[in-house]
């Protein structure tokens, strides 16, 4: 086998299961008994998801019940960035955002750890928001992705075009 073998290491969220992991939290919020009359929702708010209700406690509850809807619909807690809860008028907010793609930073400490601990004859290339890792040897790409799953790296990984 003479040719080169490659995959993308890339970091994507599934629109659709966010939206629908917010509708779950939405429902299960308007049937809680906890929840109900402290203005506890979850919305989104443009890009971001805007979590609301009357008390600090609450608010992280909220934040709660969405992060497990999320992991059971396969989203990882990586891709949701959330901030600290903030008094807004009478009631505390919560803004988080969901991740998509490899920081620049990010995209450099992989590569650095596929040239340190990888297989010697693995190259690896950042192409914008993702990377492209290529080998003569399929094993050897076997053995990188093994190595990123069990690394410790604060964004999801996907590896996608494996060819």
């Amino acid at each position: 086998m003479a040719s080169e073998s490659s995959f993308d290491i890339v970091s994507k969220v599934d629109k659709q299961e966010v939206a629908n992991a917010l509708n779950q939290a939405q429902k299960e919020l308007a049937q809680r008994y906890d929840s109900k009359g402290v203005g506890a929702e979850a919305d989104f708010s443009g890009e971001k998801i805007l979590v609301k209700a009357n008390s600090e406690e609450r608010v992280k509850a909220v934040l709660d019940v969405l992060q497990s809807k999320l992991i059971k619909r396969g989203i990882s807690l990586k891709s949701l960035d959330a901030g600290e809860p903030y008094a807004s008028g009478k009631e505390y907010r919560i803004e988080a955002s969901i991740k998509e793609g490899i920081a620049q930073d990010q995209a450099k400490k992989i590569n650095k750890i596929i040239r340190d601990e990888g297989p010697k004859g693995v190259k690896s290339q950042i192409q914008g928001d993702e990377l492209r890792v290529s080998s003569k040897s399929r094993d050897d790409l076997q053995e990188v992705i093994a190595l990123l799953k069990s690394s410790d790296l604060d964004v999801d990984l996907q590896f996608i075009n494996y060819r």
